[in-house]
């Protein structure tokens, strides 16, 4: 048996209405075999259900084809959203990068608005907040700064500089870069005050240090405070030499020369140290008899007749110490080593300081020049005096 049924003279399949099942062409198969319900009589609503069902089939396509549409424009409208929200960025990216960080933090909560998951926007977005609470920090510490706190300036920016620790990128460098030029400028600042209150030869060595850490900008004020440890060593060296305490004398020399090794005159008195410790020690009477013999017959022709007095000017240095610097040329037909000059500092005729300085290089070939040079420490308050070269000695090898 079929479930064909002739409708019309048409022969036509029967279904159950509900669920699209085949059912047979029995009247009295009252319910369907399937989803169990209620079949009706009349055969005709069993024969036409198959358009129904028919029909039926069609809207899960529709409904796959809504969705793809559905899909692609929402898919098209992310995509306008993530490229804007990437315009933004880059705006906010160059601003932050130029230090505009109001700018920078607009744009970058543009960016977060049209794509709220932009993890590297929230980010930066971060970094430019605490960038604009920095430049706050870094005027208070110039305000520091300009009140003579300089310890507390510089704690604060590296306290400031410790909170970028977690950041990277050009613009975090940038700003890294910014902090540690106000800390350079407050360093100065602080050295520079530090060296109004004449420093005592081992604050100068800390300075010398502390300048030295900030660089470059620093140069002149470290060649300013080098210099001064350089004299310093050389006129104690130069008055313990006259003492005959040679071994105090080199480490003297040997300590100066921890900050300024490639110092000429540091050098050449140490050559002499070593020199006068050797006569000294040995009591080399022929060597000096020898040289005074010579010094006293020139001296009797003519005074600069071996050693030529070029030069010798008294003058008061930046820290107001008096300063007596000379040049000297060689006319022997000999090397002479171990130039001494005497001379001293007069007011108004009254001889006030007596002093020997060594002349640097030690050693001087004919017609070869040297210099001399000495600080009078603690002699501010002295009336300007008149400086006179009373005597020259050297030896000869």
């Amino acid at each position: 048996m079929n479930n064909l049924y002739k409708l019309n003279g048409v022969s036509s399949m029967l279904h159950c209405p509900y669920c699209g099942t085949s059912v047979h062409i029995e009247e009295d198969e009252l319910f369907c075999i399937h989803c169990g319900k209620k079949l009706p009589s009349d055969m005709h609503e069993r024969a036409n259900n198959s358009k129904k069902k028919n029909k039926y089939w069609l809207l899960p396509l529709f409904s796959l084809i809504l969705s793809i549409i559905a899909i692609g424009i929402y898919h098209l409208m992310l995509q306008n959203q993530i490229t804007d929200a990437k315009e933004a960025y880059n705006v906010a990216e160059q601003a932050a990068l130029e230090e505009n960080y109001e700018e920078a933090m607009t744009a970058f909560n543009e960016a977060l608005d049209h794509h709220s998951n932009f993890n590297q926007a929230a980010v930066s977005l971060e970094f430019v907040k605490k960038a604009i609470d920095i430049q706050d920090l870094l005027i208070k510490a110039n305000s520091l700064s300009d009140n003579g706190e300089f310890q507390q300036a510089l704690a604060l920016l590296t306290e400031t500089e410790q909170e970028l620790k977690d950041y990277t990128g050009d613009a975090v460098n940038e700003l890294i870069h910014s902090i540690q030029s106000h800390q350079e400028t407050i360093k100065m600042a602080k050295i520079s005050d530090a060296l109004k209150k004449e420093p005592t030869i081992d604050e100068l060595k800390i300075l010398l240090w502390e300048s030295e850490s900030v660089g470059q900008e620093a140069e002149d004020i470290t060649e300013s405070i080098r210099h001064q440890i350089i004299d310093y060593s050389f006129t104690k060296a130069s008055e313990l030499i006259n003492e005959k305490q040679f071994r105090e004398a080199t480490l003297f020399v040997e300590d100066g020369m921890k900050y300024a090794p490639n110092s000429e005159k540091l050098m050449s008195i140490k050559t002499t140290i070593e020199k006068e410790k050797v006569a000294f020690e040995t009591a080399e009477q022929q060597r000096i008899e020898q040289a005074m013999s010579i010094a006293q017959e020139d001296y009797e022709l003519n005074e600069t007749d071996v050693v030529e007095l070029v030069s010798a000017t008294l003058k008061r240095d930046k820290q107001g110490n008096l300063v007596v610097n000379g040049e000297v040329k060689s006319v022997a037909e000999m090397p002479i080593n171990s130039i001494l000059v005497e001379y001293s500092l007069l007011d108004n005729g009254n001889e006030m300081i007596a002093n020997e300085v060594f002349v640097y290089p030690d050693t001087l070939y004919p017609n070869e020049s040297g210099n001399f040079e000495f600080t009078h420490f603690n002699t501010k308050k002295m009336n300007e005096l008149e400086l006179k070269v009373t005597k020259i000695t050297w030896y000869t090898d």
